[in-house]
């Protein structure tokens, strides 16, 4: 159940400057409802074992979530629908994830994100996102078994693909189209299945509803599950 080494460096990252000071300034002021919470204020780092099969690729921390928690994808709705889901499937050992030291232990499943700090607005910049991908792409070359990726939206979809373009992996051409639950299978054993990201947007207005999401897991299970 080896960790990442690259997640120390991934906590004390100061390559970009807004996001540096952004996150640290959420930390500082915070929201009424945390007020009497200790925020994290850095980079948030991924979750998992690096000999996971699965492997769930987010956008970045929620302010209030991440950023907040110190954990990916915890204290906000979207890791709500995340954790719940991996719990239905058999991917973590419990439905919820509030804070660092809940228990949560994730099975056989690795959970990292394309940008690791909080952005303004949730809008990282582009070159925010290429100061993060060498997180990415050390994490690929690391979690040797994984043999299905689940990008949580268009942004974390093309975050992947083009992590493993500077490995020098070979990618489908055309490259595959994004849409929830459309499945591809690659050259290397890996099965992308791609799924619309569970932010209050597009759980609020049904364009993802928990049936969905579970749709995604499920064939992720099923996939492994025949391996």
């Amino acid at each position: 159940m080896a960790k990442c080494p690259a997640q120390s460096e991934i906590i004390d990252c100061t390559r970009c400057g807004r996001l540096v000071a952004y996150r640290e300034q959420v930390a500082r002021e915070k929201v009424r409802r945390f007020r009497d919470s200790e925020y994290w204020g850095r980079p948030v780092p991924s979750l998992g074992a690096l000999n996971s099969r699965l492997l769930v690729v987010g956008l970045a921390p929620a302010a209030h979530g991440g950023n907040r928690t110190g954990r990916v994808f915890t204290g906000d709705r979207s890791g709500d629908w995340l954790y719940r889901a991996l719990h239905r499937f058999g991917f973590a050992n419990q439905p919820s994830s509030t804070h660092r030291d809940d228990g949560l232990k994730l099975i056989d499943s690795y959970v990292t994100a394309a940008v690791h700090c909080a952005p303004p607005d949730n809008k990282p910049l582009p070159a925010e996102f290429e100061n993060c991908r060498s997180y990415l792409v050390d994490e690929l070359e690391r979690l040797k078994r994984i043999r299905v990726v689940v990008p949580l939206g268009l942004i974390a979809f093309k975050a992947y693909f083009g992590a493993r373009k500077q490995l020098g992996w070979s990618n489908p051409s055309p490259m595959p189209p994004f849409g929830h639950r459309e499945a591809s299978d690659l050259s290397d054993g890996v099965t992308v299945i791609s799924s619309y990201h569970p932010s209050q947007q597009n759980t609020q207005t049904g364009k993802l509803t928990e049936a969905m999401f579970d749709d995604v897991f499920r064939q992720a299970r099923r996939i492994l599950d025949s391996n």
